[in-house]
């Protein structure tokens, strides 16, 4: 599986080299994806949801109105080229929304502004997958770009439908942010997940119920943590650079929920170097617990020694083939020596059971 996962990697950072800035090629593995384009045009007052069958749908949107564009399939680069052509968005934008391997930031052009985040999710097989979401905000517009069909803005949609909350009376700024916390508060479910596995793990070292492949089950756990890592941590900067942001793209008053989205992710960062500790700790703790079993093994490996050692010994002396041994002409000689050995014996259990050693 590892080696799967770097063949994969260098292929898709083949498909980049020498090529001319700006051209839009999809690095992802994802081509027999099906174009979805699915469209939410709202007022305070009403709302239209259409599952758009073409690109040219995507740009018959009247002005006065809040549009969300959701767009699945990056590996339709014709379609992106029109929807980038008609928004006029810049060539290397195009580039990076279907470039898969960017990491979360925000650039910023006269006329919108351009976002990158990292959805996380677990998959059938409790696997962790990070998938790109490129968010675009105009100034009546949100438009959102994903791989493949399958994400967590399901509670937009419903807030949208139904008109709850704020979001049909705000503007298309208050809609990037309730987006961007849909994606951040997923952060909590996979964390939670994450947590979960860790602790499990943990319970099953200190009770000594592990298998063989303890060693590559925290390597996974490490891989999975760092993934995470590598998805939140970057998205606080992005959080700060729109706080201090000056465009009139977000106004002053959905500052303070961006604010809200910067304090969840202290949040998870917390969480995360605490598990990132954990994991680091899992190792140690299983060597740990090997040793002790080791050390129980050899506590009564030693303890069988010792107490065949003397008896040993005195077979040994009493096994030569020397002539003259006092005791071997004696008639009860035989017996003795069984008695002595057998007082030893019981002598010594009794010592180490004093001990506590047995």
């Amino acid at each position: 599986m590892l080696k799967m996962a770097k063949k994969i990697r260098t292929q898709l950072s083949k498909k980049k080299v020498g090529q001319i800035p700006g051209s839009v090629i999809y690095t992802g593995v994802k081509s027999n994806q099906k174009l979805f384009i699915e469209a939410f045009d709202y007022t305070k007052d009403h709302y239209e949801e259409r599952e758009l069958t073409n690109v040219e749908e995507c740009f018959n949107f009247e002005e006065g109105s809040i549009t969300w564009i959701n767009i699945n399939g990056l590996n339709h680069v014709d379609a992106i080229e029109k929807i980038g052509e008609h928004y006029e968005l810049h060539p290397l934008v195009r580039e990076d929304i279907v470039n898969i391997a960017q990491r979360p930031k925000i650039d910023e052009y006269d006329d919108y502004l351009f976002v990158v985040l990292k959805m996380l999710y677990y998959d059938s097989n409790e696997k962790i997958v990070s998938e790109q979401v490129s968010f675009i905000l105009g100034k009546e517009y949100v438009l959102t770009f994903q791989e493949a069909e399958g994400d967590v803005f399901d509670t937009v949609r419903d807030r949208i439908r139904q008109g709850k909350g704020r979001i049909r009376n705000m503007q298309a700024d208050y809609l990037l942010y309730t987006l961007m916390d849909a994606v951040v508060d997923h952060y909590f479910t996979v964390i939670e997940i994450l947590g979960d596995k860790i602790e499990d793990f943990e319970t099953a070292i200190f009770s000594g119920k592990v298998d063989n492949d303890v060693s590559k089950n925290i390597q996974d756990l490490k891989r999975e943590i760092l993934k995470v890592r590598r998805a939140i941590f970057p998205l606080r900067e992005v959080i700060n650079r729109i706080e201090k942001n000056d465009t009139s793209l977000i106004l002053k008053k959905t500052i303070t929920y961006y604010r809200d989205i910067y304090d969840h992710l202290i949040q998870v960062t917390e969480n995360i170097d605490i598990y990132r500790e954990m994991i680091w700790s899992l190792m140690d703790m299983y060597m740990t617990t090997i040793s002790n079993k080791m050390n129980e093994v050899m506590k009564v490996l030693t303890i069988m020694a010792s107490i065949f050692i003397p008896l040993t010994f005195i077979a040994g002396i009493y096994g030569m083939n020397f002539e003259y041994i006092p005791e071997l002409k004696y008639k009860y000689g035989y017996f003795v020596v069984w008695g002595v050995m057998i007082t030893l014996f019981l002598g010594m259990i009794y010592y180490f059971r004093k001990k506590k050693w047995l």
